[in-house]
């Protein structure tokens, strides 16, 4: 198997541990809530707390591979992830639990940035979009399905053995590792933890700025439209989760668009298209009528997961198509904090909207608009982007 075939199975390997740890547990709260006596927020921390230690850590990746080697930086990883997962099993007690969550982030957090450094460095420009379509196609089989398989486990052992279960993946990927990775790396000194020169490369910012506008926001819009359909609407839990079937399908169709028009079209079309099909299916779902409609209501979720994927999957491809093999590592930083950030400020910067204008009958649609025209913010970026031709796109490169 080529050297860059093993490292994106190691990257993708960890990728999927890290999705796997955050949205099993989903199925397990109550149970969880039930048996530690934990409150809505402490529940809420046990997610949260994985997330922001995600977040703290990602900066160090970088500079922790510059001085002991990006293969011993996974395996520590690893190790401490493996550590958390274990720990969190054991947990007796609610504040266990919000620690070893913390530990497990901490741990995940120098994963993902370092793998995709390697994988991304590894393979040349033009077949990158092959590998975000690879990226995103565990993005998005691997919160879909996981859910099930946690409540697959809390209904027949226990909430514990969501930990349980992560570790013989922690292990295999550990192992792979130490089989096909290097053991010696040439070293890249960097001064900085986050190197924030590297904004001045105007892909890679306009690649941020999509997730920040688009990705970013769909995820404090879909939390307003999951509330609008319930609560004013009055759907049930069950006929708002079926939605993400129709917008699951839209997602599958843009990866496969994006791997396959990426290098001929280049990404000012695609993304475009994506910022523009995500507005037109928020202003549609803030129309009651069409809301109202189950038709309605499929196509919209279906644009949005268009949409939001053609954004993603075209932005991530884009993000590293310039940068230079040696400051890949911290190009991957920068763009996963962006991504961790882009999450976390379109849920909390909506939400917060929301709650300021309700119970106005008018929220619900004036904050869905209100997304629609914050995705839009990326457009004017996006278009001065160069074509096809002039990033290389259209140029054969040597296989490596």
């Amino acid at each position: 198997m080529p050297y860059r075939s093993k490292v994106t199975q190691v990257f993708l390997l960890g990728f999927a541990l890290d999705l796997l740890n955050m949205f099993a547990l989903n199925s397990a709260y109550p149970l969880l809530g039930q048996e530690l006596n934990a409150s809505v927020m402490q529940l809420s921390g046990v997610a949260n707390l994985y997330l922001i230690g995600l977040s703290l850590v990602i900066p160090f990746g970088p500079w922790l591979a510059q001085r002991i080697g990006e293969r011993q930086t996974l395996l520590l990883s690893l190790a401490l992830f493996g550590l958390g997962s274990l720990l969190a099993a054991m947990a007796s007690s609610i504040d266990s639990l919000l620690l070893w969550r913390l530990l497990q982030g901490l741990g995940g957090g120098l994963l993902i940035p370092v793998g995709q450094a390697m994988a991304y460095r590894a393979c040349p420009p033009r077949q990158r979009p092959a590998l975000t379509a690879q990226v995103m196609m565990i993005a998005l089989l691997v919160p879909a399905l996981s859910p099930a398989l946690g409540g697959l486990l809390v209904d027949h052992l226990s909430w514990r053995w969501i930990f349980l279960a992560l570790l013989p993946l922690a292990l295999l990927t550990a192992l792979l590792v130490l089989a096909w990775l290097p053991a010696r790396e040439p070293v890249n000194h960097s001064a900085h933890l986050l190197d924030l020169g590297l904004l001045r490369q105007p892909l890679l910012r306009t690649a941020m700025l999509v997730y920040l506008c688009v990705p970013g926001v769909f995820v404090g819009a879909n939390l307003v439209a999951t509330l609008y359909l319930q609560d004013q609407l009055h759907l049930s839990a069950t006929a708002t989760g079926a939605l993400m079937l129709p917008w699951s399908l839209g997602a599958l169709l843009a990866i496969a668009l994006v791997r396959w028009r990426f290098n001929p079209t280049g990404p000012r079309l695609l993304l475009s298209a994506g910022i523009l099909l995500q507005s037109l299916a928020l202003i549609g779902l803030s129309v009651p009528g069409l809301a109202l409609h189950p038709s309605g209501l499929v196509l919209v979720y279906a644009l949005l997961g268009l949409g939001s994927s053609l954004s993603s999957s075209s932005a991530q491809s884009l993000a590293f198509l310039a940068i230079a093999p040696q400051r890949m590592a911290a190009a991957s930083a920068l763009w996963s904090l962006n991504r961790q950030l882009s999450f976390c400020l379109g849920a909390a910067v909506l939400g917060a909207v929301l709650n300021a204008w309700l119970p106005a009958p008018a929220a619900y649609p004036q904050v869905l608009l209100l997304a629609a025209g914050l995705s839009l913010l990326a457009l004017p970026a996006v278009l001065t982007l160069p074509g096809a031709s002039a990033l290389g796109l259209l140029h054969p490169c040597p296989e490596s």
